[in-house]
């Protein structure tokens, strides 16, 4: 990947989760209140750091994207509310576009709706599962 392409995923990684990387002094309380730090490849705090550095790529190959429980207890301890637990959402999105698993449209929706699912759902899972 060249340097603009990681740019570019990166930017794309912040856009969709609405995190402020730069934001991150590194202090760690995220990655000592994480239930999942055992199981995580790049904890929190490192997960901030390489987005930052625009090293989405690495993240994307990386399982900790999928063992992290999406708590948000790191959002809950991060002075600076950073949203590490947002960022790692936003590369698993990365990841299932990259796979081509873009699979819910527009017209899919109708069919979808259920009086008993929250319409939430139904947008958060659009806006995820489209670009």
């Amino acid at each position: 990947m060249t340097d603009t392409n990681a740019r570019q995923l990166a930017a794309e990684v912040i856009r969709i989760s609405g995190a402020d990387p730069k934001k991150c002094m590194k202090c760690g309380k995220c990655t000592a209140t994480c239930p999942a730090f055992e199981e995580m490849d790049y904890h929190p705090h490192q997960f901030v750091d390489l987005v930052d550095k625009g090293q989405v790529e690495k993240l994307m190959n990386a399982k900790g994207i999928w063992t992290c429980l999406s708590c948000f207890a790191c959002l809950e301890r991060c002075p600076r509310m950073v949203e590490p637990a947002r960022l790692i959402e936003a590369v698993r999105v990365a990841v299932i576009r990259q796979q081509g698993m873009n699979h819910l449209k527009p017209q899919d929706i109708p069919e979808l709706l259920d009086e008993n699912l929250p319409q939430q759902a139904i947008t958060s899972a659009f806006r995820k599962y489209a670009k």
